[in-house]
């Protein structure tokens, strides 16, 4: 199938960050009074927006999170970030292939404005992603599982959404494009294929990605 649109998340797809997210989450949880260790924290936050972390907590304890959870949270993973994190392998050879053919994408994450930016610059990734092709929960207020991000993101895009693709790690996320009506590809490099139902294929290396779409199907040529 030709697609019109490729639309990546983030976290994970483009930039490594889950492991250092969710270890920070895991332990500030963890120093709430909510124990929590870094594989729960994989299993039930990886792909979601700040709110289902709240809701779910609330939903398990009865206890709401602190108001400046979010603040303090963001605070570590930024410092966090400007220490350790590093592109997804691959990543940067990809959009510039994407970009030089003009083959369209945009990013959709969970992950608010400010993460994605602060991440692309410290990765060298923003020089890919101009205003108007990045995408965040905080456009619509509903994040995965919720198809609202992904169709937002075809919408402004001009792309219907049976022409898009989704580029995905997450069980959410895989969830969400389904639930748009687009196909999702499943990476693999930190979920297995078993986590990632609903996607219509798999690739574990970021360097397959091009192989796997079959990019001269993407770009009609």
């Amino acid at each position: 199938m030709r697609y019109d649109l490729i639309i990546f998340d983030n976290d994970g797809v483009l930039v490594d960050s889950e492991p250092i997210s969710n270890r920070l989450l895991a332990g500030y949880l963890t120093e709430l009074g909510h124990p929590t260790s870094y594989e729960e924290s994989v299993r039930d936050y990886m792909g979601s927006a700040m709110h289902r972390i709240h809701e779910l907590v609330e939903e398990r304890s009865g206890q709401r999170l602190p108001a400046e959870f979010d603040d303090i949270f963001h605070a570590r993973v930024f410092a966090a970030f400007e220490r350790e994190l590093e592109a997804v392998a691959g990543a940067a050879e990809v959009l510039k292939r994407l970009d030089a053919e003009g083959i369209p994408y945009c990013v959709a994450s969970s992950g608010s404005h400010e993460r994605i930016r602060v991440g692309h610059r410290k990765t060298g990734l923003d020089a890919w992603f101009r205003e108007g092709i990045v995408f965040s929960a905080e456009d619509v207020g509903r994040g995965k599982p919720a198809p609202d991000l992904f169709l937002h993101a075809a919408e402004r895009m001009g792309v219907a959404p049976e022409r898009c693709v989704v580029v995905e790690d997450s069980r959410l996320g895989v969830q969400a494009a389904v639930a748009a009506g687009m196909d999702a590809y499943g990476f693999t490099a930190m979920t297995p294929e078993a986590k990632l139902a609903g996607a219509v294929g798999f690739f574990g290396r970021m360097a397959e990605l091009p192989a796997t779409l079959g990019l001269r199907s993407v770009s009609g040529r």
